[in-house]
């Protein structure tokens, strides 16, 4: 299973928390399978993920057309301002994105690459993130298949703290980021914190 949607729903004020149950009967009711929801805390405010995976394009794409058809995408258009749902492929070399407890912060980082900088990009990281999960897991790596070349990461961490100090240490100790792997990617990077979902199966 290494396609991936992710979804962003945008909120009205304090609306991740009333829209929470509406997401989870859509996901429950249509095709793929939850990897995990959040709602976050440090970035973009009123926002959720939803990233769900699925064995075939096909079956991604009929997930999406009937969230387009639908009156009330995702069960929670009254709480809504909008919606994003971009496709996504896992690098080669990861394993499929399984349930866990690794959090509960977890780190959303996207990075635009160079036009032709999702191969070399991705030769980088498969040499390079065995040494850097010695800090702390990579719960998925993947590139979008829409829009523009970009590579979108979830890091979990146990706090913020824990995450300052993995990332510190990583560099310090010369393992990340990978040698070279910057040079393929252009300065428009984004960095948002998010909280698990109670139905979120990544906690």
């Amino acid at each position: 299973m290494s396609y991936y949607e992710l979804a962003t729903l945008d909120t009205v004020i304090f609306g991740a928390g009333k829209a929470s149950s509406g997401i989870e009967a859509w996901v429950n009711e249509g095709g793929g399978r939850l990897c995990g929801a959040w709602g976050t805390d440090i970035g973009t405010l009123n926002r959720v993920f939803v990233l769900r995976g699925f064995d075939t394009l096909d079956e991604m794409m009929t997930e999406r057309e009937r969230a387009l058809r639908s009156e009330n995408p995702f069960g929670c258009v009254e709480h809504l301002v909008s919606l994003n749902m971009e496709s996504y492929r896992a690098l080669d070399f990861l394993p499929p994105v399984g349930p866990g407890s690794d959090g509960p912060v977890y780190e959303f980082r996207t990075y635009r690459t160079r036009i032709n900088g999702i191969m070399p990009t991705m030769a980088k990281w498969a040499d390079a993130v065995p040494g850097r999960e010695a800090y702390s897991k990579l719960t998925v790596a993947m590139y979008g298949l829409d829009g523009e070349p970009r590579l979108t990461q979830i890091w979990p961490y146990a706090s913020l703290a824990a995450r300052s100090q993995a990332r510190a240490q990583s560099v310090s100790d010369g393992k990340w980021p990978p040698k070279g792997g910057p040079d393929w990617l252009t300065p428009d990077m984004t960095s948002q914190i998010a909280l698990p979902l109670p139905f979120s199966p990544l906690k």
